[in-house]
């Protein structure tokens, strides 16, 4: 027993002088791999390295997920830090200030919306430009298609109402006609010929002045002017709508983005932990404690870490892709989240407090409303194709024939006119029947989107609650694997346990990071979520166009 107790200890101290000599080497073939891992993914070197987080970053982003929203602010960060989500006229105020600073060229799409391109060099990403997510929220407002079309839609009924409120005028026209004749008649006998010719010259003015105006419509023309002013509001409400979907949807792909980023840190540090087990197993091997299964091993643990890098990188372009789509950018900008993992804010309401506040809220619940009001002017119209008409018509007249010796004929004509449709083979209530079927409609989806709206912010709200918790338990999580890692490590390295537990410490680990980094940007999720489900808060007012 003596004999094997003197064994272990001088195995352990030749284990110690292995690994003193050995550990450059070990770093120098670790960097030689990532390297070559690197280069058979064509990774740009421009790239920042916010862009792929490190190991030692994964500690800096539980901290500083732990601080104040105020305290998470660097150096490097252009002009706006604070990460909550910015309404509609704060985002165009601040693309007025920050999107000028911008690179002009490829950063913004073409103005040419038919532009394609036609040369490998005109895809080619050479622009690597790290957003914070304000930044990206103003981008979206700012070149979204979809919003811009819902700003024009607005513009095209705006003029359709200058147009119908034309009506509530009368029309003034004028006519006014100067004719110069001239006539030759041949007269004569028809044995003798037509020598003799008579000339006429006729020469007459003419003028009119007619004014129109329909007293009395039926109420179609007041009901066309009030249909009118109801679709402009709803056509607003849809710009808000589609507003708030391309904020949720631009911060919602650029959380995907901060994911992807973490998934490649966490990738990054199995492939550290598997390189340091397998350096380990060599050391033991050459002081003849371990096995080479022990390396074998090591070397495919390795290998399959590499290849969960390979993937995150991967995962992590197409994460970059989206987000640039949803942007639409140009074709050469590649987009980097330039802002840490941290909690992006808290919710002060309660869950009765949030429903009440997005009833009031919600756009699309209002949008319903109008569409009631729409659908009773239709009727109204419809009716009035059989409600009795009154016209008023004056005419002023100037008729004057210059060659003769006459004065100007000059007429006068005021007309009342009422006009009464007494059949119309049920066209005008057939019309109204169908207008009443789509206040009932308006009706029914109000009901349907009321009682989506409550389960989308109880959804929002449960998630977002549940993943607060999951941060707190999850940190805590992640500080008691790396102790049973190191504690694994110097076990093994004694001799005392086996490759099997540090491997297993080592997927605890990896597993306890990567539950951690989910449940922050699962908490943004479900911030995000909530935010869109309320809409417009804190303003708790609904959009307004300027």
């Amino acid at each position: 027993m003596f004999v094997l107790r003197y064994c272990v200890c001088v195995s352990v101290g030749l284990l110690a002088a292995l690994s003193l000599e050995t550990s450059s080497l070990a770093q120098t073939q670790l960097s030689i791999a990532e390297t070559s891992e690197a280069a058979k993914l064509r990774l740009d070197p421009q790239i920042p390295l916010k862009s792929q987080p490190r190991v030692s970053e994964i500690k800096q982003m539980k901290a500083a997920s732990l601080k104040p929203q105020n305290e998470k602010k660097q150096a490097n960060q252009p002009l706006i830090s604070q990460t909550t989500s910015p309404t509609l006229q704060e985002s165009e105020a601040y693309s007025e200030t920050i999107l000028e600073k911008l690179p002009p060229n490829n950063f913004n799409p073409n103005g040419n919306p038919l532009l394609f391109p036609t040369k490998p060099e005109d895809v080619e990403i050479n622009i690597n430009k790290p957003l914070t997510l304000n930044e990206v929220i103003a981008l979206a407002l700012q070149n979204n298609r979809e919003l811009e079309n819902a700003l024009i839609s607005v513009d095209e009924v705006k003029a359709r109402l200058v147009e119908e409120r034309a009506a509530l005028y009368p029309t003034l026209d004028i006519d006014s006609r100067l004719n110069r004749e001239f006539i030759e008649r041949q007269t004569g006998d028809f044995a003798t010929g037509f020598d003799d010719v008579a000339e006429s010259r006729e020469t007459t003015g003419i003028f009119n002045v007619s004014l129109e105006y329909d007293i009395y419509t039926g109420g179609e023309r007041d009901g066309r002017i009030m249909r009118t002013e109801r679709e402009i509001r709803d056509r607003q409400l849809e710009l808000e709508r589609i507003a708030e979907q391309v904020r949720f949807e631009a911060t919602d792909n650029y959380y995907l983005l901060q994911n992807a980023d973490a998934q490649v840190a966490i990738a990054q540090a199995d492939v550290e932990n598997a390189s340091q087990t397998l350096r380990d197993a060599q050391l033991l091997e050459r002081a003849g404690l371990g096995t080479r299964f022990d390396v074998l091993r090591g070397e495919g643990d390795l290998a399959a870490a590499n290849e969960e890098l390979t993937r995150a990188i991967a995962s992590q372009r197409t994460a970059r892709r989206r987000l640039a789509e949803t942007l639409s950018l140009g074709q050469q900008v590649q987009l980097v989240a330039a802002d840490e993992i941290t909690e992006s804010g808290s919710w002060k309401l309660s869950l009765e407090e949030t429903i009440v506040q997005a009833y009031k809220n919600r756009a699309e619940l209002e949008q319903q409303l109008v569409q009631r009001e729409i659908g009773e002017q239709d009727r109204r119209i419809a009716i009035a194709g059989v409600i009795p008409r009154l016209d008023f018509l004056a005419n002023y007249g100037f008729d004057d024939d210059f060659d003769d010796s006459l004065g100007a004929l000059v007429n006068y004509r005021f007309e009342a006119r009422l006009t009464w449709r007494l059949f119309d083979g049920g066209r005008a209530f057939a019309g109204a029947r169908a207008a009443e079927r789509r206040i009932d409609q308006a009706n029914i989806q109000f009901a349907d989107l009321r009682n989506q709206i409550r389960f989308e912010v109880e959804e929002a709200y449960y998630s977002l609650i549940a993943n607060q918790e999951n941060i707190i338990s999850t940190s805590t999580n992640v500080i008691t694997r790396e102790e049973a890692l190191r504690l694994a490590r110097l076990r093994f390295q004694a001799g005392v346990v086996t490759q099997t537990d540090v491997i297993n410490s080592q997927r605890d680990l990896s597993q306890a990071r990567g539950n951690f980094l989910q449940a922050v940007i699962q908490y943004n999720q479900s911030l995000n979520a909530l935010q869109r489900a309320v809409s417009n808060f804190p303003d708790n007012r609904l959009f307004e166009i300027r």
